[in-house]
């Protein structure tokens, strides 16, 4: 029988990439599904495709607190408890911070970290009861700081730091809070990125064939979750990134520049 079996797993951000591939998998493992997102076209065909599963979607804001409430409470009036939240709607952007205007920022930041704080906060004592477990989905830019990414690298710093010090206040209650980094991904979230003027740049500049797909994405945020740990860094390359950083900084910030810059220009 599957870990996830009858828990009622709440994602937010499930309309599209990772967020619906986690909620695609938690379906097929017998979960209670409710996710939320700011479309309704795509929640509408998710749930007709679920159609006769135990999968409630709502469309929600994560920005906004009074929708956040309202779905976290629909949740339970639906599915009487919440087991585990999963943190994954999220928001990134590319431009140089000296063009950008400070309403990018704003809206990265209130989607990425403002989002993740208000869901927490009102699914956490339904959670903390059952035991379960709080995630986000974080990056490697919450470890290190990405050029053209100035705004997507303090919103992902600011989770980290959130979950990093809500784990210690809940740590004997029983509940586990973790955050997971996965790499490059396939999904929309570099088409919906913000430039600098705060409008969605509708393409992506890499490469999405050589990147990991959602769906093995979902798979290892699901197992890591099973497994109660503490964090999850995806790949190889992130994980040298993180050491590097940590142990030698400089050159951490040649080879950063190095990876995103070419003849000067910001090119990822």
């Amino acid at each position: 029988m599957s870990f996830f079996n009858n828990k009622v797993v709440v994602v937010t951000g499930g309309s599209d990439g990772i967020g619906k591939a986690l909620v695609n998998t938690l379906i097929d493992r017998g979960a209670k599904v409710a996710t939320c997102g700011r479309n309704y076209d795509k929640l509408y065909q998710l749930q007709t495709y679920h159609a006769g599963t135990s999968l409630i979607t709502y469309t929600a804001d994560v920005s906004n607190e009074t929708d956040c409430r309202n779905f976290v409470n629909e949740v339970v009036k639906t599915f009487g408890t919440i087991d585990i939240l999963i943190n994954n709607a999220g928001i990134s952007m590319r431009a140089l911070f000296l063009e950008t205007e400070p309403d990018t920022l704003k809206k990265v930041m209130d989607v990425n970290f403002w989002g993740t704080v208000y869901c927490t906060k009102f699914a956490l004592p339904y959670i903390i009861k059952q035991k379960g477990t709080v995630t986000g989905v974080s990056s490697i830019a919450g470890y290190r700081g990405l050029p053209g990414r100035t705004g997507y690298s303090a919103s992902k710093f600011a989770v980290n730091g959130f979950f990093e010090a809500l784990r210690v206040e809940l740590m004997e209650t029983g509940v586990n809070v973790m955050w997971v980094c996965p790499g490059f991904t396939t999904s929309n979230i570099r088409n919906a990125a913000l430039n600098k003027d705060a409008k969605a740049q509708g393409q992506s500049p890499m490469d999405e064939g050589s990147m990991m797909t959602s769906e093995e994405c979902a798979l290892q945020i699901l197992r890591a979750i099973e497994k109660r740990k503490r964090t999850h860094v995806f790949t190889m390359n992130d994980k040298r990134t993180v050491f590097l950083n940590r142990l030698i900084p400089s050159v951490a910030d040649k080879l950063v520049r190095k990876f995103f810059f070419k003849n000067g220009e910001l090119v990822k």
